[in-house]
């Protein structure tokens, strides 16, 4: 794959078109084509999308969005910095993924839009929050930066690619994602023509002709050299995620069954993509010696999230009160992420697993 992004850089560098150039259109057109014929519409990251889908719904002031209690903060910061209202709904131990239980309890006459996450790779339980959604006509937004390529199956048989299911979907080109860009970058995905046209006006500061703005909107581009590097690393995204898949596998085989932690859940009707491979360690307490002892063998590991989103300082503001949303609070204190990269070798995992298995007396 080095040769070719050295080509797409060199190729970009001579034509010069380093903003709007061709190879934008070439990428969306190529992802969308990736996605089952979603429309895809770039912007410069991942939460300017959760932004602009947001925007693209005109929800009044004040209304209520409900997300993740157990999310990165974009999820909540996108809403509080339009003026609408995060509302958290706790999450299910098993897929770490929204609790449609918890957000049917959250809903209110002011609720105007559902924010699920794919956390980690897996996609939320779409077939019960789409239900949600309709019956109450509240918009759903999709968060897929962590599942680009994710799929899901309804009990009608239909299949969907995460993030084309609700009326928008959002994703990430963040460096350290599955189809990760070498900067910042992101996009919105809809099967809406009308919908995605809007968005395109919203991202081109509200014009959909030069010089003329029927809206108020954002600067949010991805620039043309992101653009030609992920058409390279699209080419190469099932590979990818295939080898995700087998490393995956291997560890399943190997900590299944280790007393003292658990390994991630799957959802029979969604695939999983592990952008993360995150265990739980039964002990909370155990998590940092864990932690401290990979890296003591120089395995490196994550915490994704080590804090709870209600119990940031900038989000006290809500009014959310320790105890309220109790998985969240666990898995914040319970969950580890092992290396799951597709270029990680049957032998460094090998030695991973050894270690995890020697710190848990196996």
């Amino acid at each position: 794959m080095q040769p070719a992004l050295a080509d797409a850089l060199r190729e970009t560098m001579a034509g010069a078109a380093f903003i709007q150039g061709p190879a934008v259109g070439e990428f969306t057109t190529e992802l969308g084509a990736y996605l089952g014929g979603a429309h895809v519409v770039p912007c410069a990251n991942g939460t300017d999308a959760l932004t602009l889908a947001l925007m693209s719904l005109e929800l009044l002031a004040g209304a209520e969005v409900i997300v993740p209690a157990f999310t990165y903060v974009a999820t909540l910061e996108a809403a509080a910095l339009l003026g609408l209202r995060p509302v958290l709904a706790d999450v299910v131990p098993h897929t770490f993924n929204l609790d449609p239980t918890a957000v049917e309890a959250a809903l209110t006459p002011r609720t105007g839009a559902i924010i699920a996450v794919h956390l980690y790779g897996q996609c939320a339980d779409l077939e019960a929050l789409r239900r949600i959604s309709t019956q109450h006509g509240v918009a759903l937004i999709e968060d897929n930066a962590q599942a680009i390529g994710a799929s899901y199956r309804f009990a009608s048989g239909e299949t969907a690619f995460a993030g084309t299911v609700g009326e928008v979907g959002t994703t990430s080109f963040f460096p350290s994602k599955n189809l990760g860009a070498l900067g910042d970058g992101g996009a919105l995905l809809t099967r809406d023509p009308a919908r995605a046209a809007l968005l395109h006006q919203l991202a081109n500061h509200g014009q959909s002709q030069k010089y003329h703005h029927q809206r108020i909107g954002l600067n949010s581009r991805l620039d043309t050299l992101q653009a030609a590097l992920l058409r390279v690393k699209l080419q190469h995204l099932p590979a990818a995620t295939a080898a995700r898949q087998a490393v995956a596998a291997r560890y399943d085989a190997a900590l299944t069954g280790i007393s003292g932690l658990r390994v991630p859940a799957r959802d029979p009707r969604s695939t999983h993509v592990f952008h993360q491979y995150t265990i739980t360690v039964a002990d909370p307490g155990r998590r940092a010696d864990l932690q401290h002892f990979l890296q003591r063998c120089g395995v490196p590991t994550m915490i994704y999230y080590p804090l709870p989103v209600h119990a940031q300082p900038a989000y006290t503001y809500l009014g959310y009160q320790a105890g309220q949303f109790p998985v969240a609070e666990r898995l914040c204190a319970s969950v580890l992420s092992l290396p799951v990269h597709p270029r990680l070798t049957p032998e460094q995992q090998a030695y991973i697993i050894e270690c995890v298995g020697s710190f848990f007396g196996n």
